[in-house]
Order: structure tokens, then sequence, then C-alpha cells
């Protein structure tokens, strides 16, 4: 019985592992600006911070684009990939002139991986940015900063 694995998303074709690479790379680095924030926000529970607001705010609001970017894209590069995969697979039904489930299935199958790795990329980047993008307006509305503009939508 042959079933699907995520190391296939790298070793069938260039196109696929190229776009699941990138996938990879977002997902840690975004990964690495969620725990930067996490730790950055605790650390302002235990100090009380003074000071212009709108120098205080910056490294919380630091980084904060990538995730926002890291949401945005991540979808369509598994849209991409599973693009690539869909015509992997008619290219495929043409080579063997013949439609099979098992002539369909493995590109199709690449297809949807893609797809899922995508997702997995962007949900918690899309969750992260609004999470940490709503506690620094709010941190930049305790500081005393202007309470009509948020700091953090003025980029």
């Amino acid at each position: 019985m042959n079933s699907f694995s995520l190391w296939r998303l790298f070793t069938t074709d260039v196109v696929t592992a190229i776009a699941s690479i990138v996938l990879i790379i977002f997902s840690v680095m975004s990964w690495a600006v969620i725990v930067e924030k996490i730790r950055l926000f605790r650390g302002v529970k235990r100090k009380k911070l003074s000071g212009a607001p709108d120098e205080l705010i910056r490294p919380f609001d630091k980084n904060l684009w990538f995730l926002s970017m890291v949401a945005y894209v991540s979808p369509f590069i598994g849209l991409f990939g599973t693009v690539w995969g869909v015509m992997d697979s008619f290219a495929s039904i043409g080579a063997n002139q013949s439609v099979s489930i098992g002539v369909i299935a493995p590109g199709l199958a690449i297809a949807l991986g893609t797809t899922a790795l995508g997702l997995i990329v962007a949900i918690p980047a899309a969750i992260a940015h609004q999470i940490f993008t709503k506690r620094a307006d709010d941190l930049y509305e305790e500081l005393g900063g202007n309470n009509n503009v948020s700091f953090t939508s003025q980029k």
C-alpha cells in the first residue's frame, strides 16, 4: 500500500521542492518572530515602561510586517504547488494515454500536500499578527500615545 508522506513534497520535482522549502523557511522565520514577541510582551508585565510612547513601542511593532506577509503569501505559494501538481497529473495522463486513478493520484496528492503546507504556514502567522498588532496598539495607548491613530497601523 502506497501512502502519502510529506517527504514527497521535497523529492518529486524541482518546482514543488522549491515551493515547499520556501514555505518551511517562512514557517521557521515566522515562529521565530512569534517566540520573540511572546518573550517581549511577557517582559512588559514585569517592568514599568516610561518614556516617549513612539520610541518604546518600536520593539513591539518590529517584524510584524513579516508575519503579515507570510500570512498573505503562503497560501498563494501553496496554490502554485497545487496548480503545478494538477498540471503534472495532466501530463501523466498524456504520457500514459490513459485516465486511471494510478496515473492521476500521485500528482494530486502532491498538489494537495503543498496546499496544506501553505495553510499550515499561513494560519499561525495570521493569528499571531492580529494578536500582536492588537497588543502593541493597546500598549501604545497605555503609554499615552495618540489615541486617535494607532502606531502599528501607520506603517
